[in-house]
């Protein structure tokens, strides 16, 4: 395993197995999650929500996965039909 490039907190790994060449990209989440957690437990639920409501910080890993399954275009979703997942 040989470490390719380490940018923003996501690595990429560069690994050989069996004669194939495999790239993993790897994020440690956890910090996003426990801010997730403080900022969604800090909420009025009885308050009403707006237009533009912040529902979650997704890793970056998450977004460059949602993009190659065309769900998302760089930060942006294209409809709210492509969250639904069969």
């Amino acid at each position: 395993m040989k470490l390719v490039a380490d940018n923003a907190g996501k690595q990429t790994l560069f690994h050989s197995i069996d004669g194939s060449d495999v790239l993993e990209v790897r994020q440690d989440v956890s910090q996003i999650i426990e801010q997730n957690k403080a900022q969604y437990n800090a909420i009025d639920e009885r308050a009403k929500w707006g237009e533009l409501t912040k529902i979650a910080s997704l890793p970056m890993v998450v977004i460059d996965d949602l993009n190659k399954k065309g769900i998302m275009q760089g930060l942006r979703l294209w409809t709210n039909e492509a969250l639904r997942l069969s």
